[in-house]
């Protein structure tokens, strides 16, 4: 990976962390966690927890439908030459994560 790309993912790791507190109800806890950007940069995944967990689904909603309002951010928050299709998931491998680390403190 480039040191290119490690600073937009960085940036867009921040910028959409930022994003999501400032657009989001506050019924839950969103959380960035990973971005994940292809190597050619024209597609990059921003993986996010929820907490609550009961609240996944209707996040993972809201974030997917506020991918233009997004990608506007990032226009106006960075200078980005070109701006990558962006999408949000859900980061199941952070919730893995959290569940052994449950198990082996038991």
């Amino acid at each position: 990976m480039s040191n290119r790309n490690d600073r937009i993912k960085e940036q867009l790791r921040d910028l959409s962390a930022r994003f999501l507190l400032q657009n989001g109800n506050g019924s839950s806890l969103l959380t960035v966690t990973n971005v994940e950007l292809t190597p050619d940069g024209k597609n990059a995944t921003i993986f996010f927890t929820v907490f609550p967990e009961t609240h996944e689904k209707t996040a993972l909603e809201f974030a997917k439908r506020k991918r233009p309002d997004f990608k506007e951010f990032v226009k106006e928050n960075s200078k980005l030459g070109r701006i990558p299709f962006l999408d949000f998931e859900i980061d199941a491998g952070e919730k893995n994560r959290q569940k052994i680390d449950k198990l082996l403190s038991e």
